[in-house]
């Protein structure tokens, strides 16, 4: 029985972690302007909205396929005992939605690794299907948005957008996005699920930022922090690195 319950508890886990590796990449402008050229007063969150779907179409084309290596660290601190796992992958994109991972090596709690990191890889498989894609894709029939206004970043600066799903989809979220202001691309993605993803979380936060290689932008870092029914609190860590463009 403590065994299934605990099982019930890392699934549950697992399931408030999908939407963070979900998450897009996008690709970016071939050529780049300076971004005090680029960042414009008067521009509106529909006319943002419009250029960053219209470059993603075209810059999409231009990603054929990469790989990259990818560290995770997943920690849990609460009920009914602490555990913490970690792996080491290899992501394979193929264009249009193709992903696959090799698993280059793993420790830490096997309960972790096959109940937790299984189902996220899986459900990142799933993501990338062209019809998920298209239901869960940052455009004005899965979103509303609001010009927040616009900040500094490590690319020079971005417009931030509020965005809020229009339905429930386990992979739509609520939050604050910041566009790129010269490549019209996402830099950074601070939000929580659209709905809760399973009776043992109480709240989820996640952290997405993104990396300029070569012509594109690609994930860089993500931190997702679960708080759990019961008082545990499961942190999920994943650093993006060495991508490779076939």
């Amino acid at each position: 029985m403590a065994s299934q319950f605990r099982i019930s508890v890392l699934v549950g886990i697992a399931t408030a972690l999908i939407f963070s590796v979900a998450l897009p990449s996008f690709a970016a402008d071939p050529a780049t302007v300076s971004i005090n050229s680029a960042l414009r007063a008067g521009l509106s969150a529909e006319e943002i909205v419009a250029r960053l779907n219209q470059n993603n179409e075209q810059r999409a084309a231009a990603l054929h396929s990469y790989e990259g290596r990818r560290s995770y660290l997943l920690t849990y601190h609460g009920f009914p005992a602490d555990r913490d796992a970690q792996i080491e992958v290899v992501a394979h994109y193929q264009a249009p939605e193709s992903k696959s991972f090799d698993v280059i090596s793993a420790g830490g709690s096997k309960m972790i690794q096959s109940k937790v990191f299984s189902k996220l890889l899986e459900s990142e498989r799933e993501a990338a299907q062209a019809e998920n894609q298209r239901q869960t894709s940052l455009t004005p029939d899965n979103y509303t948005f609001t010009l927040l206004g616009s900040r500094p970043s490590s690319y020079g600066g971005c417009y931030r957008l509020a965005v809020e799903p229009r339905r429930d989809n386990k992979f739509l979220y609520r939050g604050e996005i910041c566009v790129n202001a010269a490549d019209f691309a996402v830099e950074t993605i601070d939000a929580e699920p659209a709905k809760s993803p399973s009776f043992w979380t109480r709240k989820t936060r996640i952290e997405h930022r993104y990396q300029k290689v070569g012509q594109f932008w690609l994930p860089a870092f993500n931190q997702t922090v679960a708080n759990i029914r019961l008082g545990g609190t499961a942190v999920l860590s994943i650093v993006y690195s060495d991508y490779e463009f076939r």
